[in-house]
């Protein structure tokens, strides 16, 4: 009965996609930077098919575009598409700051968790990349309230597009303590149980992030 299915899932492919993704959210590889598979293949040290493959993942998720007779190339993180992304994620985090006392202790003790681990991070002179990491955790755990596996999975799916700016945007910023207290405000917010205020405060808080995204996507790399 299942004699012909097969699962043709290459693990060599994730670990380049692992590899491609942290590039390109590092900045390593810049938006609209092609991506030529010979020469990836050749660093990477694996076939080109495999490099295809990952590509073809990357441009799923939203990472790279593929043109007719251009290939594939970094995506670009248009103005237009900022401020979508930032009324979906107020959409998704708005619903679990609601679902507070819904949630179970679990779920609301990852807040907590996330907002320590971002602390611990973000010092002035950090590494943008790990305080993104940990700054986008703290806004997971906020969906992550409603007890939705679809909604996470959405919130992630929107917030990959917007790292390929994300963490220009905490190199530029270097304002490490201003966002932790931002941060702080929204979870000592939430504890108090004060929904209604903590769903203001995130409104501005995302206001602000739609500011710094579009500066940095209008900033030249140095």
């Amino acid at each position: 009965m299942y004699e012909r299915l097969r699962v043709d899932r290459s693990t060599t492919v994730d670990r380049v996609v692992d590899a491609l993704r942290a590039a390109l959210f590092a900045g390593d590889l810049e938006p609209g930077t092609p991506l030529r598979e010979q020469p990836l293949a050749e660093a990477l040290g694996v076939a080109r098919s495999t490099v295809r493959e990952a590509m073809t993942m990357l441009v799923t998720e939203g990472l790279a575009v593929r043109e007719p007779n251009k290939g594939v190339s970094v995506a670009i993180l248009h103005p237009d598409a900022v401020a979508d992304i930032c009324r979906a994620r107020f959409v998704l985090e708005s619903a679990g700051i609601k679902a507070w006392f819904d949630a179970d202790e679990a779920a609301r003790e990852r807040v907590r968790a996330a907002m320590r681990e971002f602390a611990a991070t973000a010092k002035d002179g950090a590494d943008p990349e790990a305080m993104t990491e940990t700054h986008l955790a703290i806004h997971r755990s906020l969906v992550a309230l409603t007890g939705s596996a679809r909604l996470i999975a959405t919130a992630d799916s929107i917030t990959g597009e917007a790292r390929l700016a994300l963490a220009r945007v905490d190199a530029l910023r270097q304002d490490a303590r201003q966002q932790v207290a931002s941060h702080r405000k929204l979870v000592r917010l939430l504890e108090r149980g004060e929904l209604d205020e903590c769903v203001d405060e995130l409104r501005r808080h995302l206001a602000g992030a739609e500011e710094s995204l579009l500066e940095a996507i209008a900033t030249p790399p140095s």
